[in-house]
């Protein structure tokens, strides 16, 4: 089963607009719409930002998260919904509050506060920028609550201080279920880029039997995918993290991205995991009717 390769297909971000690609879905039934493709095409998670279907904006307003969570369930039931609890200027509780009104099975499990921009790399400018809080409160609030819910936490790791935030609070003990699963994202301006060795060493301080997955943004994201698929990872795509194709041309799609995966995952010799498959790899609770 660990050698089943699990794709998570991250349809929008808060960051990512239709002018910069015009697949980038707003609406809830967009949203199904390219839930299905990518399910079709093999992802087996959605990684969900809800969108003000008028503006493009990330939004937590609760009706339009549940709009868009039950949009994508009655289309693609088999899909495991991932649920982000990520939200800049945002109190902490309209951040985790719609994780106990959807109950998805898994949420994103943000593990430290940061400068996060947004960045033209080969010049250094800085477009866009906020101070992202996720203090060791909060994260033991939100841990708390999702184990209560019975959701399984993924958790962000943004840099290598967020591994070491989330160790450090699990030594608590309430914290959460084992085994845990862990997400590395690269390519965040202000977090760690891709880097092989840096990689191997977080690698190295997961916990026994943790799973784990890596996004990336932009180039990032190609170069983690086949990294991820060498060393027994998962693999994240998705407009959210990069809205071109390794060619550069636009993507048609997140689900296009998903197909590239399906490519490095047969290279790689291992198959892609079912729906059924990723709940027993990672441990979800089981899908009731």
């Amino acid at each position: 089963m660990k050698e089943k390769l699990i794709i998570t297909a991250a349809v929008a971000g808060g960051a990512t607009f239709k002018h910069n690609n015009p697949n980038v879905p707003y609406t809830p039934e967009e949203f199904a719409d390219e839930c299905e493709k990518c399910l079709q095409e093999g992802a087996t998670i959605v990684h969900i930002h809800a969108k003000d279907p008028d503006t493009g904006n990330a939004t937590m307003d609760p009706v339009r998260i549940r709009e868009t969570v039950e949009a994508v369930r009655e289309r693609s039931p088999e899909l495991i919904i991932n649920l982000s609890t990520g939200a800049m200027n945002t109190p902490p509780e309209d951040r985790i509050n719609p994780v106990k009104d959807v109950r998805p099975e898994m949420a994103s499990y943000n593990t430290n506060s940061m400068n996060f921009a947004l960045a033209r790399h080969k010049t250094g400018e800085i477009l866009m920028e906020f101070v992202y809080d996720n203090t060791f409160a909060m994260m033991a609030d939100f841990a708390r609550k999702m184990k209560e819910w019975e959701v399984k936490p993924e958790c962000e790791i943004f840099d290598p201080g967020g591994l070491y935030n989330c160790l450090l609070i699990r030594r608590q003990g309430d914290m959460f279920e084992d085994p845990m699963h862990f997400q590395f994202v690269y390519g965040v301006a202000g977090g760690m880029p891709f880097d092989p060795q840096l990689h191997l060493a977080l690698l190295n301080l997961l916990p026994k039997d943790a799973t784990y997955s890596v996004c990336g943004i932009a180039p990032n994201q190609y170069w983690g995918a086949f990294m991820a698929a060498i060393t027994g990872g998962h693999i994240r795509v998705g407009l959210e993290d990069n809205i071109k194709m390794p060619d550069g041309q636009l993507a048609k799609g997140s689900w296009e991205q998903v197909t590239w995966v399906k490519q490095i995952a047969h290279i790689s010799g291992r198959p892609v995991a079912t729906p059924d498959e990723t709940r027993d790899i990672l441990h979800l609770r089981k899908k009731t009717v």
